[in-house]
């Protein structure tokens, strides 16, 4: 099965967020279940810096005329496939400036994205045609429009297509005005196809033109057909429902593995967990924390935005350092939660440890070092950080909400009695639920066997991209059929 995998980030090229670790991840699984997949991407700066073997292919100008079709190998020997435009050669992320601010002609950038995805169904790589078209998110979600548009032109379908939502919040919203720059036929722009509210989205031409639709967890695919947390497309979610499937992501243990991660102190096991305890001790001294072995350490590795719940964590924070807890933070965002973290580190600098931006070494640490891990999120699709904290045997605190539910037992009594709890889950997004949950993890941690069953039971469980990987392939063949 030839597949062709579309994302605008993948790890270890450019990663803002798990996006990237699961674009990363998920060749590597699905060539184990017999799939060739290959990669295609923007050639932006990151992404030609981290790739030594780069070539143009033979097949012309594409797109405008401007752009260029490259080909390199990933670390894991996956071949990838970049486009080399003005427009992705840019500093900045992928979807902003050094200023933050979105680039102006993202619809542009990303309609070129699709566009070539769509071309490589037409032959575009005379030596490789892909039977299905895997697009992720919205940045990827004209790619099956067009396709649709091509196999019009041709007579007949040229591929199948499954597009993944990772956070429905995120749209690729642009004005009407854009569709002459987009290329499509008008019939594309109705309330039917691309149409939005009297705008053109870029997420909802995945939604109706893909074959198979898919998003991170069983729940969120649940939630995302109500108006609560549907963002507008409840609608036409239900409509495909019988489309539409939960697959879980995985943990790429090449890369979150505490008895082998280069990034932390001491490697450790679910057998052998005196390593953590050094981790735990040389997060605290790299943080300026007292160095005390029974201080409740929570940790935070996060975007700073309202969803993420970290405004909770601020409001019981002074709660928590009565408690005697302690807190690290790795993030950034939002201006008022990082200025009440850098003013709550300022008045507190032997309890709590911020900083802002992100460093993937110092995720690992957090991780390993932390005796809990926060994830009060207000909605989340899937959810890496806690599942990262499992194979850690750093709890997770988390909501129960999409696949956060689907990931932690929580530490009830009759759980603990039936050695299964592995975190700590609260149900309201309110400030009093997530103190709550945060006390029954410094209650636990005092009972110091409890604590280790529950993290030798969170360690054990086995979040990997094979399950993953075998649902997706059955998909493929689905589309193909």
């Amino acid at each position: 099965m030839r597949v062709l995998q579309v994302c605008a980030e993948l790890f270890p090229l450019v990663k803002t967020g798990g996006l990237a670790d699961v674009c990363g991840a998920l060749p590597a699984a699905l060539a184990r279940h017999g799939c060739d997949v290959r990669v295609l991407m923007p050639a932006l700066p990151a992404a030609r810096r981290g790739l030594s073997d780069l070539s143009e292919m033979d097949v012309g100008a594409i797109g405008d005329g401007s752009a260029r079709l490259l080909r390199g190998t990933l670390p894991d020997g996956t071949s990838i496939y970049l486009i080399d435009s003005p427009l992705f050669d840019r500093e900045g992320g992928p979807y902003a400036g050094v200023d933050g601010r979105p680039f102006e002609d993202n619809h542009r950038r990303f309609a070129l994205l699709g566009r070539v995805a769509a071309l490589f169904a037409e032959g575009l790589d005379p030596s490789w045609q892909p039977q299905v078209i895997h697009g992720h998110d919205w940045h990827t979600g004209l790619a099956p429009a067009y396709l649709r548009a091509a196999s019009a032109r041709h007579g007949r379908r040229l591929a199948g297509t499954v597009f993944t939502v990772h956070n429905l919040a995120y749209q690729g919203l642009f004005p009407m005005t854009v569709r002459a720059d987009l290329g499509l036929p008008s019939s594309f722009f109705r309330m039917q196809g691309l149409e939005f509210y009297g705008q053109v989205s870029f997420l909802k031409a995945g939604l109706v033109y893909s074959d198979k639709l898919t998003t991170v967890s069983p729940t969120y695919a649940q939630e995302i057909q109500g108006p609560e947390q549907g963002c507008g497309l409840d609608g036409v979610l239900r409509e495909r429902s019988d489309d539409l499937s939960g697959i879980l992501n995985g943990v790429d243990r090449r890369i979150w593995d505490p008895s082998t991660d280069p990034h932390i102190a001491a490697a450790y096991t679910d057998e052998d967990l005196a390593g953590k305890a050094t981790c735990r001790a040389t997060l605290q001294a790299e943080f300026g924390l007292d160095g005390q072995r029974d201080a409740p350490l929570f940790g935070v590795v996060s975007r700073l935005a309202e969803q993420k719940g970290l405004h909770l964590v601020l409001a019981g924070l002074p709660e928590l350092l009565r408690r005697g807890a302690q807190l690290v933070v790795l993030g950034s965002g939002d201006a008022s939660l990082e200025s009440g973290l850098r003013d709550a580190a300022a008045a507190h600098p032997s309890c709590v440890g911020v900083r802002l931006g992100y460093d993937e070494a110092l995720a690992h640490r957090i991780v390993a070092g932390a005796d809990v891990i926060l994830v009060p999120s207000r909605f989340e699709p899937c959810g890496l950080t806690q599942l990262y904290g499992l194979c850690y045997g750093t709890l997770p605190l988390v909501r129960r909400v999409g696949g956060l539910a689907d990931t932690v037992v929580d530490c009830a009594l009759e759980n603990l009695a039936d050695d299964v709890a592995t975190g700590f889950v609260f149900h309201d997004f309110d400030a009093a639920d997530f103190l709550a949950a945060a006390r029954r993890a410094t209650v636990l941690l005092r009972r110091r066997d409890d604590w280790r069953r529950v993290q030798r039971r969170a360690m054990s469980r086995r979040f990997d991209w094979n399950s993953a990987a075998a649902q997706y392939a059955a998909l493929y063949e689905q589309v193909c059929a």
